[in-house]
């Protein structure tokens, strides 16, 4: 009995030979995507879930509100939260500080005659691996980070450095400073861990261990709390402590709160600034497993729609078969194996196309994705299930069709459509379509917010501006000396240096004005440059002059005291004090100690992403640090300017690598997860698109083999092959237009919702919507033309013949 299913399974599927092409294929591709968006999304819901103790452990966040401005969240402490909790609060078992050398930027590390700029390196406690589960492949985790000068690796890094011999006991030369001792190896820090790192270092080596201070944010504080403490309560220990030990009662208008937050929700939850790695979007998670979802959905869709429409041309097989004796459950069984053939089919080319696409997926995401991300047996288990929920969804209901005919009528009529089937497949079909609308509409609609967010006026001028990163930091005479150097050549125009990016400014600090009442100042975010930062960027004074000479003079005086500082502010700043622009000229300030005059004020310029409105920010001439020079060359072709600056670095930094980048970069870098969303849009958009119309192509084929008599009779009446391809069509383009009618609105508020998180956004046109319509008839026509023309086209005696 078996052995007759499977051999009229295979001849039925042979004999519908298209049929079963595109319902293989169809499926193949549905599976595929979910898989590949099942593995992603099974990434970003594991970050930091490897961790052993990750149930148990917080970071420390700091919150800070100066006067009516809005709070700030960062993901850095000071000093002393992580050795004065330890001691202070008994549901706290250990704790750690991180702290990201030179910003977790590139830093010079050399090993005899290997020289490599290096990433993420972190310096930490010894409690580090005691809290954290990072396998090692060589070294006492328990001793790795105990003395000072010590510093453990990752595979890859050792591998680069090292080749197949140990790590142990070599030192390497850190930043022109350091010189580090290996004392361990660990396997390759997974992608969803949440604190990425090649280099770890001992916080002890860092002269800022030795002191235990609350006057300044820079490290990454963790908690490891005891088995069975409550983070409610120690929240509220905390709160008293800070509300008692940190805020001033003299100035009120200053709140701080140290937050902690569950170790396990940061990637996917967190709302912190400055982390060690820009946090994932829960949303975005939930948006993908509806896509993975409708696409299998649209995949099986796609195979009930041929199945039903098939069921005509197989009535008098199942009239015979009942005939012979057959009862309806065994032709149910015999249907249900038909399609659980294409599924298995379907599923192994579907993991064929996962595992070919994985690699362009891992680029899109910036993420190294692969199948181990399954835990376990979870990824067998999970396409057996997908197999069975898939064979059940796509043949439960076409086989219940086919088994169900009545063996008088079939024999004694002419092949039989079900009306019901045919209402079916009509809603399926509009179904299928308003789903690819809804991608056809999003897609538009996400395009046009990145077309928008990269050609707005920013405040400044980021093109042709080449950025050298200098995490390590640059003094004052080899600054000048490289921008003397460097504006000798007529590709350069300007040359300038800077705190940190000027498209992504993060220092948080507090501004008040001498003539305002005590308590009255406000949050606001502020710059160290250099003097020739304003012209090099191309932004615009409204008020007052750049700076000059003399207030570089003053403001890098020895003494901190004795330092006069000259105030760049912005529109929004000097609005928020209460001033117009011109008034705002000569008034005297305090930013954090820092004393002095404002100088001119600045039209509105975007420093942060533009999710965020412009906020206040000042601009100010410190030269104590510069962790970025900004060279701004002219003419399209930045070649030559390129050459100069590699000499020029060479000369002045023998020991660092040369590297360089555009401002304009770091600009796209914000929008990243932007990006991905509308990569992943349009490439689903045309998935969904392909699927229907694959299913749509093979249904147009059967309908036009149905009607083949009525098709012959018509051309021999006279009909015009227009006229014949316009009857088969025009039930189709019904559907596509209630398609079109359905998806719009929800097309619309879902992506109205999804524009809500930018601060600076489009409005939704109704073009939007009359193009996605305009495309979806054109691929629809397109799609059914070549089914219909051929049966318009063909010989009508032949067909009325053969029939």
């Amino acid at each position: 009995m078996i052995r007759n299913y499977f051999k009229i399974a295979f001849r039925s599927l042979w004999k519908y030979k298209t049929n079963s092409f595109v319902s293989i294929a169809g499926l193949a591709i549905g599976i595929g995507c979910f898989l590949l968006l099942a593995t992603y999304i099974l990434h970003e819901a594991r970050y930091d879930r490897f961790q052993e103790k990750g149930s148990r452990i917080a970071r420390v966040n700091l919150q800070y509100q100066s006067g009516e401005g809005a709070p700030v969240h960062i993901a850095i402490t000071p000093t002393a939260v992580a050795p004065v909790f330890s001691r202070s609060f008994q549901e706290i078992e250990k704790a750690v500080r991180l702290y990201a050398l030179s910003g977790y930027g590139a830093v010079p590390v050399q090993y005899e005659d290997k020289l490599y700029n290096e990433k993420k390196i972190l310096f930490a406690d010894s409690t580090f691996f005691q809290i954290f589960s990072f396998p090692f492949v060589e070294g006492d985790p328990a001793t790795a980070l105990s003395q000072p000068n010590s510093v453990v690796i990752d595979q890859t890094t050792a591998q680069k450095f090292f080749g197949s011999a140990s790590a142990i006991g070599k030192s390497v030369k850190m930043n022109e400073k350091y010189t580090l001792q290996i004392t361990g190896v660990i396997k390759d820090v997974p992608s969803y861990s949440h604190i990425k790192f090649n280099w770890l270092g001992s916080y002890s080596t860092l002269p800022r261990s030795k002191t235990e201070a609350f006057d300044s944010a820079n490290d990454y504080t963790y908690l490891l709390l005891r088995p069975n403490a409550s983070l409610k309560t120690l929240q509220g220990k905390v709160d008293q402590f800070t509300k008692q030990n940190l805020e001033d009662p003299q100035n009120p208008s200053v709140k701080v709160k140290l937050e902690l937050e569950p170790f396990e929700r940061i990637h996917l939850y967190s709302k912190a600034g400055n982390a060690l790695e820009a946090a994932g979007d829960y949303k975005y998670i939930y948006v993908l497993s509806g896509v993975a979802i409708l696409i299998l959905l649209i995949a099986c869709i796609n195979f009930i729609n041929l199945v039903t429409a098939r069921s005509a041309m197989r009535a008098r097989e199942v009239g015979v078969r009942k005939v012979m004796g057959a009862v309806r459950m065994q032709l149910f069984r015999q249907h249900l194996l038909e399609s659980a053939i294409i599924t298995l089919s379907a599923t192994f080319f579907g993991v064929l196309i996962a595992l070919v696409c994985l690699p362009g997926l891992s680029n899109l995401t910036g993420n190294t994705l692969d199948l181990a991300v399954w835990p376990g047996y979870s990824f067998p288990l999970a396409l057996l299930t997908m197999i069975i929920v898939v064979t059940l969804l796509s043949g439960a209901y076409p086989a219940a069709v086919l088994s169900k005919f009545e063996p008088i009528k079939v024999l004694k009529g002419p092949l039989i459509s079900s009306s019901g089937g045919s209402a079916l497949r009509s809603f399926l079909v509009v179904f299928q379509f308003a789903i690819s609308m809804l991608f056809i509409i999003a897609t538009i609609i996400a395009n046009q917010q990145l077309y928008f967010i990269q050609h707005k006026n920013l405040g400044m001028n980021p093109d042709q501006i080449i950025v050298l990163d200098l995490n390590s930091g640059i003094s004052t005479s080899k600054l000048a000396a490289l921008k003397n150097e460097l504006l000798n050549n007529s590709k350069v125009k300007s040359v300038s240096a800077s705190y940190d990016s000027p498209v992504n400014v993060q220092g948080g600090y507090t501004i008040s004005a001498d003539e305002k009442p005590q308590g009255s100042g406000m949050n606001i975010t502020a710059i160290p440059v250099e003097k020739d930062f304003v012209p090099t960027l191309g932004m615009k004074l409204v008020a007052g002059e750049n700076f000059n000479d003399t207030d570089i003079a003053q403001a890098t005086v020895d003494s901190f005291d004795l330092r006069v500082y000259a105030f760049i502010l912005n529109e929004s700043a000097v609005k928020a004090m209460g001033w117009q622009p011109t008034q705002a000229i000569g008034k005297s300030v305090n930013m954090n100690g820092r004393r002095g005059k404002i100088k001119a004020v600045a039209q509105d310029f975007h420093f942060r992403s533009l999710h965020e409105k412009i906020g206040a920010i000042a601009i100010i001439p410190e030269y104590n640090y510069f962790g970025k020079v900004m060279v701004k060359v002219s003419g399209a072709d930045a070649t030559e300017a390129v050459e100069v600056l590699k000499k020029s670095w060479k000369e002045n930094f023998p020991m660092r690598p040369f590297e360089y980048h555009f401002l304009d970069s770091e600009f796209d870098e914000m929008y990243k997860a932007e990006n991905k969303v509308s990569t992943i849009l349009e490439l689903f958009s045309v998935i969904t698109v392909a699927i229907s119309c694959l299913g749509l192509f093979a249904l147009i084929a059967f309908i036009a083999q149905q009607r083949t008599k009525e098709i012959g009779v018509r051309k021999v009446l006279g009909a015009s092959v227009a006229s014949i391809v316009m009857l088969l069509s025009r039930d189709f383009m019904k559907l596509i237009f209630a398609a079109i009618i359905l998806a719009s609105p929800v097309a619309w508020y879902f992506m109205s919702g999804w524009l809500e998180d930018f601060a600076y956004r489009i409005q939704i046109s109704a073009w939007v919507f009359v193009l996605a319509a305009i495309i979806a008839i054109v691929i629809t026509l397109l799609t059914i033309s070549f089914q219909s023309i051929k049966a318009a086209l063909a010989d009508p005696v032949r067909s009325l013949r053969s029939e």
